[in-house]
C-alpha cells in the first residue's frame, strides 16, 4: 500500500508515504492507524527514465544533524527542505496523482510553472521553459509494487496547442505552448481521476482570461484512453471556474464533478445572482455507464 500526493507549487515535489502495516479487510478499524506510521519518500526522475523514491528518514541522505536535521520530526516538519537536501527533483506543480485499477501505473497532473528555466532548470520531465499549459507523467514502480523504491516513468503527454499550431497574428504558436494532445486540446491539468474500467478522467484549472488560454476556452473535465492516449472533452464549466473533484456511484451510471469558484452568474444564469460553487450530478439519457 502507498499514498501518493504531490506539492503544488512552483519546483515542488513529488511524495509517496508507505505505511508499516498493511491493510486488513476483514478488520477495517485498524486501518485507521495505517498514516500515525511509515516512511515518507520523494521522488528523483532520471533522464533515462528511471527513478528512485528517497527516503526521508533522519540519518539517511544527508539528513544530519550537520544538515540542519537534528531529529525525525525536523525532517517531517521541513519535509521541503529535506527534500531539498536528498536531491529529489523540483516538479512543475504536481498535485493529484491516480492509479490505474489494473495495471498499477501512476499518473501524476504537472499543472504549470512559468518560472521552469528561470527559477528552475528544464529537465526530461520538465521539458518546457515557462510551461504555462502543464503535462501528465505516467511511472510504474518497480515489479508493480506500491512500495518499491525505483520506479520507470514516461511523459504520458503534454498539454497546450497541436504542432503547427498558429495564433491570431498568423505566427506559429511558441515551443513552450505546444503540446503532444492526441484530441481535445487543454492547459493546466489538475484533478486526475480513474473509474473501474480504467478510464483516465482529467480535470483543468487554469485563468481563462489569460492570452495563453484563449485556444482551450473555459476549464473542463476530459477522458483519455491510457493505451492510446487520446483525448476527449467531456464537459467544460461556466467562465473563471475550476473543475475539481470526481465521484462515481458504484455501477458507474452516475458521477459527481465539483464546479470551484465560478466567475460568472452559476448556477442560475441570469447575470444578476451571485455565483456559487456547485456540485453536479450526470447521468446518460439511456441510463448507461459514464463513458461508455
Amino acid at each position: 500500500m502507498a499514498f501518493y500526493s504531490g506539492d503544488d507549487a512552483k519546483g515542488e515535489y513529488l511524495y509517496k508515504f508507505v505505511p508499516s502495516g498493511r491493510h486488513d479487510a476483514a478488520n477495517p478499524k485498524a486501518s485507521r492507524d495505517l498514516l500515525d506510521h511509515g516512511t515518507l519518500y520523494v521522488a528523483k526522475l532520471h533522464a533515462d527514465g528511471s527513478g528512485q523514491w528517497l527516503a526521508l528518514v533522519h540519518g539517511q541522505n544527508d539528513l544530519s544533524a550537520e544538515h540542519g536535521f537534528p531529529s525525525q520530526a525536523e525532517v517531517l516538519v521541513n519535509a521541503r527542505a529535506a527534500a531539498d537536501r536528498a536531491g529529489a527533483t523540483p516538479m512543475d506543480r504536481p498535485e493529484w496523482a491516480a492509479v490505474h485499477p489494473k495495471s498499477r501505473e501512476v499518473y501524476v497532473t504537472l499543472t504549470n510553472n512559468d518560472g521552469r528555466g528561470s527559477k528552475q532548470p528544464v529537465d526530461k520531465a520538465n521539458p518546457r521553459p515557462n510551461n504555462l499549459h502543464g503535462q501528465i507523467l505516467r511511472f510504474n514502480e518497480q515489479g508493480a509494487d506500491p512500495a518499491a523504491t525505483t520506479f520507470t516513468w514516461e511523459l504520458f503527454l503534454l498539454a497546450g496547442e497541436p504542432r503547427g499550431a498558429k495564433g491570431k497574428d498568423g505566427q506559429p504558436v511558441p515551443a513552450n505552448l505546444t503540446g503532444t494532445i492526441n484530441g481535445d486540446l487543454f492547459s493546466s491539468p489538475d484533478g486526475v481521476a480513474f473509474d473501474a474500467a480504467g478510464r483516465l478522467w482529467i480535470q483543468t484549472d487554469y485563468d481563462d482570461a489569460e492570452p495563453a488560454m484563449q485556444a482551450m476556452g473555459c476549464n473542463q473535465l476530459l477522458c483519455a484512453d491510457p493505451s492510446s492516449r487520446e483525448v476527449r472533452r467531456f464537459l467544460v464549466g461556466p467562465r473563471g471556474c475550476e473543475i475539481t473533484g470526481l465521484a462515481w456511484s458504484p455501477d458507474g451510471k452516475a458521477m459527481w464533478a465539483n464546479i470551484q469558484h465560478p466567475g460568472i452568474s452559476f448556477p442560475a444564469s441570469d447575470g444578476k445572482t451571485r455565483p456559487r460553487s456547485t456540485t453536479v450530478l450526470i447521468t446518460k439519457l439511456d441510463g448507461g455507464v459514464i463513458g461508455s
